[in-house]
């Protein structure tokens, strides 16, 4: 097996799991207006268009360096560790989770775990999955499939901590927001 085939196989390993395990959350009290998860959607939808659809032919499939193996399999590391952090994190959150914007019934700001770490630990997993999946294709295409998918997520991070500073009040929101890094732990 090669370090290409690994990473795409880890990567619909992880999205099965993730779909399977979606019914398992509190039933939804809340969510932003209308149409507000719209741009981080088409952006990020985009974005996995370019990063994952084979058989582009945009004129952008020029790989920029050749991987050798052993970076590849490296590569395959950092991809596996993002995808483990994603769990760690979506375990934390527990059946507050939810792949749009909302509030679920019992929500509160979790920040134990990885969320002590930093406030969108799945974002900051995929983050590290995707960027070494694009380093593994050198592509530019890749590339730009990741940057966005990374501004996708930046918005919806966005969004969501907007979301919940409204509905959990700011005396709960700001406190963890200062302790902790969006996507980067705080130094």
């Amino acid at each position: 097996m090669s370090p290409t085939t690994a990473i795409q196989s880890l990567w619909i390993a992880w999205l099965l799991s993730w779909m399977i395990a979606a019914p398992w959350s509190n039933r939804t009290v809340g969510r932003p207006r209308l149409g507000s998860e719209l741009a981080y959607r088409l952006i990020t939808a985009f974005g996995a268009l370019l990063l994952f659809v084979p058989g582009r032919r945009l004129d952008f499939s020029l790989k920029l360096w050749p991987t050798p193996p052993v970076v590849g399999w490296f590569l395959f590391g950092l991809a596996a560790a993002g995808v483990a952090f994603t769990w760690w994190a979506r375990l934390y959150l527990g059946r507050m989770w939810s792949s749009s914007v909302t509030r679920k019934a019992g929500h509160h700001i979790v920040d134990t775990g990885p969320y002590a770490w930093v406030r969108h630990p799945i974002y900051s997993g995929l983050s590290l999955a995707l960027a070494a999946w694009a380093i593994l294709q050198a592509r530019p295409i890749a590339f730009a499939g990741c940057a966005l998918i990374f501004l996708g997520f930046w918005l919806k991070a966005r969004l969501e901590e907007r979301f919940l500073r409204n509905e959990l009040g700011p005396e709960v929101y700001d406190p963890y927001a200062r302790r902790t890094g969006m996507f980067f732990p705080r130094v």
